[in-house]
């Protein structure tokens, strides 16, 4: 049984059943690579796309309950080959290491921002507690995303 999932603004077809994990097929079937497999629990936050706006864990999403509901994976942030505000901001606080969490970790943000543009330290903190990175001490990254929410 074929699903069909609008993913990044494109309809896809995905031939795998319906119990699959969304994280297989963006990876293995649609070639999106952004989003990481790493815990394949829901525990580190690695896979985290967006699903009508909102973060999931792609790991535990299975491709039948998402018909007809908007995907976002971390290719579509950037704009005509632009990287987002965010991603820039990154950039230039130097906060990338591995890159393992780090899609997960934009994609958390990214919602998160949206909805409180103006956020403070502690509220970027709480907002990064399902995401899990082994490199940055997290600090790096507060300090980027909390300095994009003074500049908005």
């Amino acid at each position: 049984m074929a699903t069909t999932l609008t993913v990044n603004g494109e309809r896809r077809v995905s031939a795998r059943g319906p119990m699959t994990a969304l994280i297989d097929v963006l990876r293995d079937e649609f070639f999106l690579t952004g989003a990481k497999s790493v815990c394949r629990e829901g525990a580190c936050g690695a896979c985290t796309v967006h699903v009508d706006g909102q973060p999931v864990v792609s790991c535990l999403a299975p491709i039948g309950t998402l018909e007809g509901r908007e995907i976002r994976t971390v290719e579509s942030l950037a704009e005509a080959s632009e990287p987002s505000a965010l991603q820039q901001i990154m950039e230039e606080h130097d906060v990338v290491q591995c890159g393992m969490c780090f899609p997960g970790i934009l994609m958390v943000l990214t919602g998160f921002l949206r909805e409180c543009p103006h956020a403070g330290r502690d509220e970027i903190k709480a907002a990064l507690v399902g995401n899990i990175c082994r490199c940055t001490g997290y600090e790096r990254l507060v300090d980027a995303a909390a300095a994009l929410a003074r500049r908005n």
